[in-house]
């Protein structure tokens, strides 16, 4: 009968009594199993985590580039492994890293979403930043403004218009 029909007869199952074959056309029954495997490796993901170290004394423009840096892998939808790299007398202020890392997870919660929250594993305090698809639909991928924030939440002040009155009221 599959000679009839130019088919092939392909046994299914060779252990049934009695055995199961089936008539087929293999040639292209192998290629659809090429092309379904090949849509499924497509759809699959591999996931990159990158990392970015930063210190407790790191400046105001060092931060915001390496910020930008980590919206960028972000929004390309990788993980971020952020540390904080501690050295000396630095490891008695573990609170300055843990204020560096918050500032960094506000700087890109419109890209990403704190996976593993800060902690210290001996000299440096790590955070992992994974891609919030959610956030970005919801906010368009695009940047957002108020990146010079950091500067009123380190202590530091800007300069300010100061009026002063003198005693003599002039």
């Amino acid at each position: 009968m599959a000679r009839d029909l130019e088919l092939d007869l392909v046994e299914v199952a060779d252990k049934a009594t009695p055995p199961v074959c089936r008539i087929m056309d293999y040639g292209r029954y192998k290629y659809q199993a090429a092309q379904r495997a090949k849509e499924s490796r497509k759809k699959s993901t591999n996931v990159v985590v990158k990392e970015m170290k930063y210190r407790p004394k790191i400046g105001q423009a060092d931060f915001e580039t390496k910020t930008r840096r980590i919206e960028r892998f972000l929004g390309e939808g990788h993980k971020v492994k952020v540390t904080i790299m501690f050295r000396g007398r630095e490891m008695q202020h573990p609170e300055l890293g843990k204020k560096i890392l918050d500032e960094v997870a506000e700087q890109v919660a419109h890209v990403g979403r704190v996976e593993i929250y800060p902690r210290l594993d001996g000299r440096n305090m790590t955070m992992v930043l994974a891609p919030d698809r959610k956030a970005q639909a919801q906010n368009g991928r695009g940047r957002r403004s108020g990146a010079g924030s950091r500067l009123a939440d380190s202590g530091a002040t800007a300069p300010e218009a100061v009026t002063t009155e003198s005693a003599d009221g002039a």
